[in-house]
This record gives structure tokens, sequence and C-alpha cells, in this order.
């Protein structure tokens, strides 16, 4: 199991991980790698700068692993990579294409039992058992890392309001905002920054 994930809302909060003490414990040079799989339709290699250009705000190593396809995510350097990693930064863009590519391979697998990850925007939505499906707001299957849990990007009122009622209310639906940081490590989840979070049972707001 992940040791410590973040669900940030964009690239722009990434900061707020580095300076959370569950990850600030690291130390200095922290390893970092990033990976771009959801964004292959919109361009993994310009989302990897994008993101080593905040992490390099800070005093880490920062390596891109071009995981965009499943003949990649087979690949054994790409698993031990993300398993001797002090944090993996899964990049935003397209859940589902992220779903295909690490599903039953050898990243999938190590991301489950990675230190420390970071899910940008909409490809937190993989992780749970529950994913919402951008391309109408029903649940799905995800990779199954977090029970009782699904996680959503902002939506139009409309689909979230059908989102609400299609998900089961022992499920929570949690939409991070741009401005949201929600961290789970130790068994309990925590709103670390944002007023843009919002954590939903039903059509009832809950929280964490």
């Amino acid at each position: 199991m992940i040791r410590s994930l973040y669900v940030v809302g964009s690239l722009g909060v990434l900061g707020a991980v580095f300076r959370d003490d569950s990850f600030a414990g690291v130390g200095s040079e922290a390893d970092v790698v990033i990976l771009p799989t959801a964004a292959a339709f919109i361009g993994a290699a310009e989302s990897s700068v994008a993101a080593a250009q905040v992490c390099n705000d800070y005093d880490v190593r920062v390596e891109a692993l071009m995981v965009t396809d499943r003949t990649s995510a087979s690949e054994p350097y790409f698993a031990d990579r993300i398993l001797q990693a002090d944090l993996v930064v899964l990049c935003d863009g397209s859940a589902l294409h992220a779903r295909t590519v690490w599903r039953n391979t050898p990243v999938g697998d190590a991301l489950a039992s990675a230190s420390n990850v970071v899910a940008v925007g909409s490809v937190a939505s993989v992780l749970g058992d529950v994913m919402i499906d951008p391309r109408g707001g029903a649940p799905t299957t995800g990779m199954g890392l977090y029970e009782g849990v699904a996680f959503s990007p902002p939506a139009s009122d409309d689909q979230l309001a059908r989102t609400r009622r299609l998900v089961a209310r022992d499920v929570a639906l949690v939409v991070v905002g741009p401005r949201g940081v929600l961290r789970h490590a130790r068994g309990e989840w925590k709103i670390l920054e944002g007023d843009d979070v919002v954590v939903t049972r039903g059509e009832d707001v809950a929280s964490t």
C-alpha cells in the first residue's frame, strides 16, 4: 500500500507536498520520479517538464519516466524506479488511459507499493476501487488501491449531481478543485490546503 498519497488539484499547489511534515522528513535531495502516463494524448514530455519545473524549486532530484503505453509499463527499470523513489508524481490527463496502461503491469504493481505518491488533477480518479468516468460522471472500476473513496475533478453541477446519485452511499466522493490538497497517511485523510475540496456521501456533504 502507498505510504502517503497526496491528491492535488493542480501543479500550482504541488509545493504543499514538499512542505508537508509527512514528506519533508525524507530530507534533502529526495528522489522524485514523474510519471506522465495520463498525459500521453496531450504531451507527455511537456507535462513532465512542467512538473519538473515545480519540483526543481525544492532540493530534490527529478527523473521523468516515459511510461505512455502498456509496453513501457512492462519495463522492469520503470517499475524499479517507482519502488525506489521517495516521491512519484502522476501527471494530470486521461484517467481512463492511465488505467488501461497501468492495470496488471509491473508499473501498476509498483505504484501500489510506492512510498509517496502525488496524483495531480483528474488522474487521481484511477486509484480508487470506484473510478469516475470523466465522459459522463458515472462510476466504473478503478485500480482498487483505495476502498470507500472515489476522486473527481470539478465538473458541471449537472454532472456532479448525476455522479452523486450513482455512487453508493458507502463511498465518499471527493471533488478536488485546483487549490485543493488532500493527504492520506497512516490510515487517515486530511485536507491540507484549499477551500475547494468537497466531500459527499450520496447527495449529503460529509467530512473526510
